[in-house]
C-alpha cells in the first residue's frame, strides 16, 4: 500500500520550501492542489514536471473516498494547499481521517504555518496558546468571542484584510482596549509588517489605511 504525502508549501517567500518538499512532489503519482492555477506557478518555479488534480473545499466530501481508495490500489498522492500547510484553516481533515480509517499511511512533512512566526514575533506568552483560526462570520460569533475573553492562553486567529478593523473593534469590546496584542500580515514576503500594542494601538494603526495580505492576529490571555 502507498502513502499520502501532507506537504507544507511556502506562504510568502519561495525560499522557505524545503527541499524534502521539492522531492516528494517530484515522486508522487498525482498531487492533489487547492487551486491547480496558484500551485501550477510553484511548481513550474521548482521544475515540478507531475499531474495535478483540484481538491478543495467545494468538492473534498465527493472525491475523498476515491482518492483514499486509489492510495490503497497502490497510486502515492500528496496534498498541498495554496500557502502554508494543508488542513490548517484548509482543506486536508477529512481526508487525513478517512486516510486513518482505512489504515492507509500519512506523512506530513514540517514546514510553513502562518501562526507561527506570527506567535513568536509578537513577544507575547508563547508557552500555552489557543489556535482559533477564523472567527465565524455572523452566527455565533458575539458568544465565541464572550467565551474567548475568559482564556488566559495567548489566543491566536486568522482574518482577512477588508475585515481586520471590524475584527480588531470587537476585540476592544469584548477584551478591553488595552489587552495586548500584535498583528502580523504579508508574513515572509517584502512587505512583512508586525505592528505590537494595545488592541486600541493596533486598531489605530490600521485604521484608514489600506490593508493588503494575509492576517494573524495575536492576542494576550486575560
Amino acid at each position: 500500500m502507498s502513502k499520502l504525502y501532507i506537504v507544507p508549501t511556502p506562504i510568502g517567500n519561495l525560499n522557505d520550501m524545503t527541499f524534502r518538499a521539492i522531492e516528494v512532489l517530484k515522486s508522487v503519482d498525482l498531487i492533489l492542489a487547492e487551486d491547480t492555477r496558484t500551485s501550477g506557478k510553484l511548481l513550474k518555479h521548482f521544475d515540478i514536471e507531475n499531474r495535478m488534480t483540484s481538491y478543495h473545499l467545494h468538492n473534498e466530501h465527493k472525491v475523498v473516498s476515491n482518492i483514499v481508495q486509489r492510495i490503497i490500489d497502490g497510486e502515492e498522492m500528496a496534498l498541498i494547499s495554496d500557502a502554508g500547510t494543508p488542513a490548517i484553516s484548509d482543506p486536508g481533515f477529512l481526508l487525513v481521517r478517512e486516510c486513518v480509517e482505512n489504515n492507509v499511511e500519512v506523512e506530513c512533512l514540517p514546514g510553513a504555518t502562518a501562526f507561527i512566526p506570527a506567535l513568536v514575533n509578537s513577544g507575547l506568552p508563547n508557552d500555552k496558546f489557543f489556535f482559533e483560526g477564523f472567527l465565524p462570520h455572523k452566527k455565533g460569533r458575539q458568544t465565541r468571542l464572550k467565551e474567548l475573553s475568559e482564556y488566559k492562553q495567548t489566543l491566536i486567529f486568522y482574518e482577512s484584510p477588508h475585515r481586520l478593523l471590524k475584527t480588531l473593534n470587537q476585540f476592544i469590546e469584548f477584551f478591553g482596549a488595552e489587552r495586548k496584542a500584535s498583528v502580523s500580515r504579508e508574513i515572509s514576503k517584502m512587505h512583512e509588517e508586525n505592528v505590537r500594542g494595545s488592541l486600541q494601538q493596533v486598531f489605530d494603526h490600521f485604521n484608514n489605511k489600506t490593508i493588503k495580505g494575509e492576517i494573524v492576529i495575536i492576542v494576550a490571555g486575560k
